[in-house]
């Protein structure tokens, strides 16, 4: 098993609308293709406010695979293009992405 560790730059003005729109679309839609979302974060830095959530996957072949067709499906670009326009201004900034691969050992005691 890996984890996909992914963190979303989000913007005071339009913090609602993008939790509204993870909560009620994009997660539901994660989960009917495959996601398997393990938690979720919200986090400051002294710039800016982020997103933070964990994915668990098999392997980084499913991981692939599974994004591919969720950034493809037809709803989600379409939720996209209306939430973000009812928004007015951007609910994601910088996007970071990180597979995070065990170590085959771990600190003792």
């Amino acid at each position: 098993m890996i984890h996909q560790l992914r963190i979303y730059q989000i913007f005071e003005d339009t913090r609602a609308a993008f939790h509204d729109r993870f909560r009620d679309h994009a997660a539901r839609l994660m989960r009917q293709h495959g996601f398997d979302i393990r938690a979720m974060w919200e986090a400051r830095t002294d710039t800016r406010r982020e997103f933070v959530y964990l994915l668990a996957w098999p392997d980084e072949a499913t991981l692939r695979a599974r994004w591919d067709a969720f950034m493809a499906d037809a709803e989600w670009s379409r939720i996209k293009r209306e939430t973000g326009a009812a928004a007015g201004g951007p609910l994601v900034g910088e996007i970071e992405d990180r597979v995070l691969v065990p170590v085959d050992h771990l600190p003792g005691p």
